[in-house]
């Protein structure tokens, strides 16, 4: 860090006409731009993990360091003593004598790859997810079985024993008393095939991930999360079964007073964690990928490293990870919205009915208190009445709409201060919650079709996607590019001349 805490450091070398007292030219007058950089080396030595290659040397960040197109330096900051500077070098030199690890400072680009393309597997089991709970497939096996139930019923005598299983089910003798075995095969293909998805996820990221790290091509900080990232998959799939046995098992249905149907509480953390899955496998793999790309373009990351040091951004940054977070939540109150089939009632818009909003006595209705003193009628009513949790997804979703557009016109009055990358894609936020409503709309007034109600689940987590991708492109740096730096500097130096100082 003390090179980036003593910017007059790295002035020194890299401003050739530096005008300096005369106690600092006594002390730094056979000081030149390739010294700099040569010290800049070997303290980047002492602090690498590895010294096998660039990718293995320790980068430490800066807010105060820029370089113009002649490779001289500029900074906003007065200069600082040298003989802090000095003093500061002295600590950082006894410190730096650390055991090397064996683990590189930054991961192989093949790791990034990983994990974006798992990415797209779980996007798409989100919406296969959509599309088994749309059609009502989601109760049709009624057994987990993690190992043996990849495999299909291979016959008709196995479809037969499978359909048997289901006509136990609450689900068939409430529901579903009229449906053939053409009928069931339908929906008991939709949910082996979420489920085989499921499977098929866990195998490509799990294997790789331990080959990853058995080669240790990852750094030790990514390996932790990618052990994080295969924990959440197995607790995903346990949290599917979870979610299953609630509309199956007599004993819950009675006690939630519910029709043969999933609980909300327990699909929206099934949902809830798919989309942690998802967004952890998406920032893990850009930013491995953004190391790699540091590698390659130091002058780049050098611009994009002095936008998103800049104070000036500290509030934007606050306003895009609010924008995260609320869409995140009204994707959360989408699913009770769905566990409750709110979506079926009150299909108008912008009203509610006749009214904007319906009446307290609907929308806190005692019939959903469980407890004699009703101490639990608010919030039961908030996450279980129908008309209730409709009006709440209506709200969440209009609040967020407003605030990516707030978030979006705010960004142009700091333009030349965002990052490139983040500037897109906040504008493409703009327009895919632009149509994320009018998808949720349409929904609505066509009373859950298929396509609508599934195009929607996809556009929430495209929206999110996007957030996400705009919160990733503010993040500082990781320590891992030393090199980096000190190559860049190198560079410069030979550019400004390299002379000593008189």
């Amino acid at each position: 860090m003390f090179f980036f805490q003593n910017p007059s450091l790295i002035r020194l070398g890299l401003k050739a006409p530096l005008v300096t007292n005369k106690a600092v030219s006594n002390v730094f007058h056979k000081t030149t731009p390739s010294s700099i950089a040569a010290t800049i080396k070997n303290i980047a030595a002492k602090r690498s993990l590895s010294a096998v290659s660039t990718s293995n040397v320790t980068f430490a960040t800066s807010s105060a360091l820029r370089f113009n197109a002649r490779g001289s330096s500029f900074f906003t900051s007065p200069t600082r003593s040298f003989s802090t500077s000095l003093k500061q070098l002295n600590i950082a030199s006894q410190s730096a004598s650390k055991p090397t690890s064996k683990w590189p400072a930054n991961s192989h680009k093949a790791v990034g790859y990983l994990c974006i393309g798992t990415s797209i597997l779980v996007f798409a089991i989100v919406v296969l997810g959509g599309l088994t709970r749309l059609t009502e497939s989601g109760l049709s096996i009624t057994e987990w079985k993690p190992v043996t139930g990849a495999l299909p019923p291979m016959n008709e005598e196995d479809w037969i024993a499978e359909f048997e299983k289901y006509k136990a089910s609450p689900e068939f003798q409430l529901l579903n008393s009229g449906m053939d075995l053409d009928d069931f095969k339908f929906i008991y293909s939709m949910e082996w095939s979420h489920r085989l998805l499921g499977r098929i996820i866990g195998m490509v990221f799990v294997l790789p991930t331990f080959y990853f790290i058995a080669t240790k091509r990852v750094s030790l900080k990514t390996s932790a999360k990618l052990l994080g990232i295969c924990g959440l998959i197995g607790l995903q799939g346990a949290i599917g079964w979870w979610m299953v046995y609630s509309g199956i098992d007599t004993n819950l249905l009675e006690e939630r007073r519910s029709k043969p149907t999933v609980s909300q509480y327990r699909l929206a953390t099934h949902l809830g964690a798919a989309f942690v899955v998802y967004c952890a496998m998406i920032s893990t793999g850009y930013s491995v990928l953004r190391n790699q790309w540091i590698m390659k373009n130091p002058s780049e990351y050098a611009k994009y490293f002095q936008q998103i040091q800049s104070k000036s951004l500290s509030r934007f940054k606050l306003f895009t990870k609010g924008m995260f977070g609320l869409i995140f939540l009204t994707a959360m109150s989408g699913a009770f919205v769905a566990g409750l089939d709110a979506g079926l009632i009150y299909n108008t818009f912008p009203h509610m009915g006749e009214d904007w909003i319906p009446s307290k006595a609907e929308l806190f209705d005692p019939v959903y208190s469980r407890v004699k003193d009703q101490a639990d009628l608010w919030w039961r009513n908030m996450l279980e009445n129908q008309a209730t949790v409709q009006l709440e997804h209506r709200i969440l979703a209009t609040t967020t709409a407003i605030v990516v557009f707030a978030t979006h016109m705010y960004s142009h009055r700091i333009k030349t201060i965002i990052p490139r990358h983040a500037y897109k894609w906040l504008n493409i936020s703009m327009g895919v919650v632009t149509l994320q409503y009018i998808l949720g709309m349409c929904t609505l007034l066509y009373l859950v079709p298929t396509d609508l109600a599934a195009a929607h689940q996809a556009g929430a987590l495209t929206l999110l996607t996007c957030a996400l991708l705009v919160i990733n492109n503010l993040k500082k740096p990781s320590k891992a590019n030393m090199m980096i730096l000190k190559k860049y500097l190198e560079e410069s130096a030979k550019k400004s001349g390299a002379k000593p100082l008189n």
